[in-house]
């Protein structure tokens, strides 16, 4: 199988930027610890604190698939419920 690549941005409301910079170390660290991630980045860009810029990816589909269902119900998917997202996924 190949890998799964994702890469993009979020947008976050104004309104909810310290959450989501709060809940990201923890957010980070249990996607690290997640069987089959290779690298994961969430960086806040320079020029707009609101937009963070995102890099993952994953051994195969199966593992990334496991990771989209696990973030969805987590804390972290309540936090960013308010978030733009813009991705493009490369398998």
């Amino acid at each position: 199988m190949s890998k799964v690549t994702l890469k993009g941005y979020i947008l976050v409301p104004e309104s909810d930027l310290e959450l989501v910079r709060s809940e990201l170390v923890n957010h980070t660290r249990l996607i690290l610890e997640e069987t089959g991630c290779l690298t994961f980045r969430v960086i806040q860009n320079l020029e707009n604190s609101l937009r963070f810029d995102v890099y993952e990816e994953f051994a195969d589909k199966p593992s990334f698939e496991q990771h989209q269902k696990r973030v969805k119900a987590s804390h972290w998917g309540q936090v960013t419920v308010n978030v733009e997202r813009h991705y493009e996924i490369f398998e």
